[in-house]
């Protein structure tokens, strides 16, 4: 076991630590626990306080590892200044003595500005032939002893350096290392023969850290060894996988090979929306198991809500809306043939064996058309939908042939429809709108009973809302036909009807009371002597 040892760099504001370290086999020193750094910065701000002559006391810190925290510290350009062995003695093999002199080197303005705090040193100096010094935030001093050749060989960086200077040069130091532990840890990996074996416990975010560090080095293999960890390593949670997207493409647009790592959050097949949401759409609509139905119905047009809000989805939103129209248009017309056959006169006689795949089938058909609806609603992209439904006369006229058990389901659409229009969700025309009402409110009021008493999820004040605001979008002779034709049947069947009487007193005042003249262009005016007869 080698030591690390933290040595006073000023007298009187610095513990003496030491924080035993292992060197492997290959020379590889473990970086000691980030706690040994924060504990030995906290320490210092009570010793600021203390005299210059009180003596610091020793304190030992246990042969424990701990995990380093997760910390995320942002890419810094290196800047490096060489010091030969005359200025800094930097070559010297006693670790003590070595570090001190390294933190009372020739002073220099910038420098001097950070008072030294603590000196680590790791390595073994015996062997080693150069010291490289790095400067940290907090006054931090790391010393570390390698071997010219090894750091030469790995880090294009310092093979830059050392060529730039003397052949003899002993010592190099690093100016404004933000993150001191990271780069301690990466230079360490320079002497790893088995890189994969070192980062395999790491977390994601560690790694990405290294990898910052390995990327201002140009240490190569160590940023492959992280891309292929990357690679195979889950990625938990957004966050997560977004850090590790922007780090590999930053990569990329340097010209390293990122691809692996990209390939899981990007795809070279040619135009896969349409074809993949037609295949999820189609398993959906086509499931039988009422829980997983349910299920996946609710996480996709929740996944389809988050694609709404991305507005450079534009063409991809065409394509699903396209997809989705044609889901409608297989639904409606496997619903039609559905109720022909549960029309048929011989179908009530029928064992129930064979009628009830049939009953179940058409409840499964309107409940997908109504989870259509509701996608398309969410979208913004409903309105050929009530075009669609407004043009099944067809499937309205057998709709009274059917028992009520077996084709409330489809009132059940007719109702959402109406309800978002008197929402504002869809915005057919004046045709449409007028055909809907003429082709689906009877029956909707034939079923009203039933779903009030039969259909949990249907709310009658909102429906009835609905309804008497798509009445009252219509010109006003549409109005008075359908609301006379309603007040007859509301007269007879009382709450087995839509209550419509708010949308019939909006309709009476209008054309009882402030009627709209086009000839004045504005509400008729009260006579004036009238008036003033009554405020007499």
């Amino acid at each position: 076991m080698a030591e690390i040892r933290l040595t006073k760099v000023e007298q009187g504001q610095t513990k003496i630590r030491n924080v035993p370290i292992a060197v492997t086999p290959e020379g590889f020193w473990c970086c000691p626990s980030p706690v040994v750094f924060q504990k030995t910065i906290k320490a210092q701000n009570p010793l600021n306080k203390t005299k210059p002559s009180s003596p610091p006391p020793k304190t030992t810190v246990q042969k424990k590892r701990t995990p380093f925290n997760e910390r995320k510290a942002p890419p810094t350009p290196l800047r490096s200044s060489v010091v030969s062995d005359d200025q800094r003695n930097c070559g010297s093999d006693t670790p003590g003595v070595s570090a001190s002199i390294v933190s009372e080197r020739t002073p220099r303005p910038k420098i001097e500005s950070l008072p030294r705090k603590v000196a680590i040193e790791f390595g073994e100096p015996g062997t080693s032939d150069m010291k490289v010094v790095l400067l940290g935030k907090q006054g931090f001093c790391v010393k570390l002893s390698v071997h010219k050749n090894v750091l030469v060989e790995n880090s294009s960086f310092f093979a830059d350096k050392l060529s730039e200077e003397d052949s003899n040069l002993s010592c190099l130091e690093i100016d404004d290392c933000e993150d001191v532990e990271i780069y301690v840890e990466t230079v360490g990996l320079m002497y790893c023969k088995e890189m994969k074996q070192r980062l395999i416990k790491q977390s994601v975010s560690r790694v990405l850290r290294i990898l910052k560090v390995a990327e201002l080095l140009s240490f190569n293999i160590c940023i492959q060894s992280c891309l292929e960890y990357l690679e195979a390593v889950p990625w938990i949670g957004d966050e997560e996988e977004e850090k590790v997207v922007s780090s590999v493409i930053r990569l990329q647009n340097e010209g390293i090979g990122v691809t692996p790592v990209l390939k899981r959050v990007s795809s070279n097949v040619a135009n896969p929306p349409k074809d993949t949401i037609s295949h999820i759409m189609e398993l959906v609509l086509k499931s039988n198991e009422e829980k997983g139905r349910r299920e996946m119905k609710s996480v996709v047009l929740k996944l389809l809500r988050e694609n709404n809000s991305l507005p450079s989805y534009t063409d991809s939103s065409d394509i699903c809306n396209d997809t989705i129209y044609s889901s409608c248009r297989s639904c409606l017309n496997s619903l039609l043939s559905l109720f022909k056959q549960a029309a048929e006169p011989e179908f009530s006689d029928k064992p129930l064996d064979n009628k009830e795949p049939v009953v179940k089938q058409i409840a499964l058909e309107a409940d997908n058309l109504s989870w259509l609806l509701e996608i398309l609603a969410d979208r913004q992209a409903a309105d050929e939908f009530a075009l669609m439904w407004s043009s099944q006369q067809e499937l309205a006229a057998l709709h009274s042939k059917l028992p009520i058990v077996s084709r409330y389901h489809v009132s059940c659409i007719t109702s959402r429809l109406f309800v978002g229009i008197g929402r504002g969700e869809l915005l057919p025309s004046k045709d449409t709108r007028h055909l809907l009402l003429q082709t689906w409110l009877q029956p909707l009021i034939n079923d009203y009973s039933w779903l009030q008493h039969g259909c949990r999820s249907f709310d009658r004040k909102v429906v009835e809302e609905g309804i008497g605001r798509t009445i009252l979008t219509l010109p006003l002779e549409n109005q008075r036909s359908i609301l006379l034709a309603w007040l007859g049947t509301f007269l007879k069947a009382g709450d087995n009807c839509p209550n419509l009487q708010r949308a019939f007193e909006v309709w009476w005042r209008r054309t009882f009371i402030r009627p709209y003249t086009e000839t004045q262009g504005s509400p008729q005016q009260p006579d004036r002597s009238m008036t003033s007869r009554q405020e007499t």
